[in-house]
């Protein structure tokens, strides 16, 4: 996959996240993917971290968006090749010091297979 191709979804990442598009951003991600927050693990213990498909995913991100509804991430860097893509971000929300961000997508066939978060 061309460097291009993967910044493009990243970018598409960025977008449906802050415009709080749940579905669309779903429909990045392969129906069996992955995901890792040491958020999730201080959430739901029982998971250690990782949750897989998008009806998990769906459920945790629709829980932010709840909670956190002026939850924005504001793209600091992106590099992309061969089928990953590492960008760091800062997470802003309102009444919340600023948080920096990395987060690694493994990409296959133009959808995401798993995603990393590790918080600053």
């Amino acid at each position: 996959m061309t460097p291009e191709k993967l910044q493009s979804i990243a970018f598409k990442w960025i977008e449906t996240f802050n415009s709080k598009e749940l579905e669309k951003l779903l429909s990045l991600y392969d129906d069996d993917a992955q995901h890792f927050s040491p958020k999730l693990k201080i959430a739901q213990p029982e998971t250690d971290g990782f949750i897989s498909g998008k009806d998990a995913m769906r459920a945790w991100w629709q829980d932010a968006f709840e909670k956190i509804p002026s939850l924005q991430y504001k793209l600091k860097t992106l590099t992309a090749n061969g089928d990953r893509v590492f960008m760091e971000y800062i997470r802003t929300a309102d009444n919340e010091a600023d948080v920096a961000v990395a987060e690694v997508l493994d990409i296959r066939e133009d959808k995401i297979v798993a995603s990393r978060v590790y918080h600053g």
